[in-house]
């Protein structure tokens, strides 16, 4: 797919327009509404091709849940190994600007597949949970006050360590907004062993210079949004002597790794950067 229609459409998914206004320049690019009818499709997500990993698996136990944050519940979704060992360690799950959906659920059971005991919060709880309408989920998520979605992970960490069947060691792997998230709470948990971040806006240099816990870093070798401000936060994790890896894919877009996107899904990349996390989470948090 031509590279203007991508960055159209995530100027449109990072706030740069509204829907109305992505749509018409969206039909100016491609010579008309028919034409782009037939591109949309490809850009959105289509949730009905999440389950890589069935939501039956006999080989899981999955959860719906709560646990508690400092404004209140929070709706999560929980996917562990049947049988032994009782405890694993816990990975924590931090969704897109889309909210907890489907494909957010089955990376969730990837990880289980995995061996870890997996979690993944929905930090729209609060404002009646992920709608299954993506511009009001990313309308929420824009509305959502960037400290009340930090104490949201925090306390998830936090839940992930205490929880029965975990052995207390907890990780993180967030995607685009949840990697900047994932990268926020490097800096700020306490109880945090380890973080992945997949094409996350690094934290600002305040919150850089405060994380000690190692990181493993997935950028898109075409995402310039993100890339720009990738030195920085490079020459900080250095300075500070973080253990870090980074790998930038070449040639992909950002979210490359969302199966759910056939314009941006990359399946080369995908499972490349998913073999790394899987083994960074099992070297840092011991499974």
């Amino acid at each position: 797919m031509d590279r203007k229609y991508i960055e159209l459409y995530d100027d449109y998914t990072h706030g740069g327009c509204g829907r109305r206004e992505f749509l018409s320049r969206l039909g100016r690019l491609a010579g008309g509404a028919a034409a782009a009818s037939l591109l949309l499709p490809l850009l959105e997500n289509r949730y009905a091709q999440a389950a890589t990993v069935a939501t039956d698996d006999p080989a899981l136990v999955t959860v719906r849940g709560k646990f508690k944050s400092p404004d209140g519940d929070v709706n999560c979704y929980v996917a562990r190994p049947k049988g032994t060992p009782k405890r694993r360690p816990a990975v924590v799950v931090i969704h897109e600007n889309r909210g907890l959906n489907a494909h957010i659920e089955d990376v969730t059971r990837r990880l289980a597949k995995a061996g870890f005991l997996a979690i993944a919060p929905d930090a729209l709880t609060g404002s009646g949970g992920t709608p299954k309408n993506e511009d009001e989920a990313r309308k929420k998520i824009g509305e959502l006050a960037p400290e009340t979605a930090l104490g949201i992970y925090l306390a998830a960490v936090c839940n992930a360590a205490k929880r029965e069947r975990s052995t207390g060691k907890v990780g993180c792997v967030g995607f685009c907004w949840g990697g900047g998230m994932a990268g926020r709470l490097a800096a700020n948990s306490q109880e945090l062993t380890a973080a992945v971040v997949f094409y996350g806006m690094p934290p600002d240099a305040a919150e850089a210079t405060k994380i000690r816990v190692p990181l493993l870093l997935n950028y898109a070798g075409l995402d310039k949004r993100i890339n720009d401000a990738v030195p920085a936060f490079e020459a900080t994790l250095k300075s500070n002597h973080v253990r870090y890896e980074l790998h930038r894919y070449a040639d992909v877009d950002h979210a490359f790794h969302n199966d759910t996107n056939a314009a941006r899904y990359n399946a080369d990349a995908a499972k490349l950067a998913w073999s790394r996390t899987v083994e960074f989470l099992k070297r840092e948090l011991g499974n």
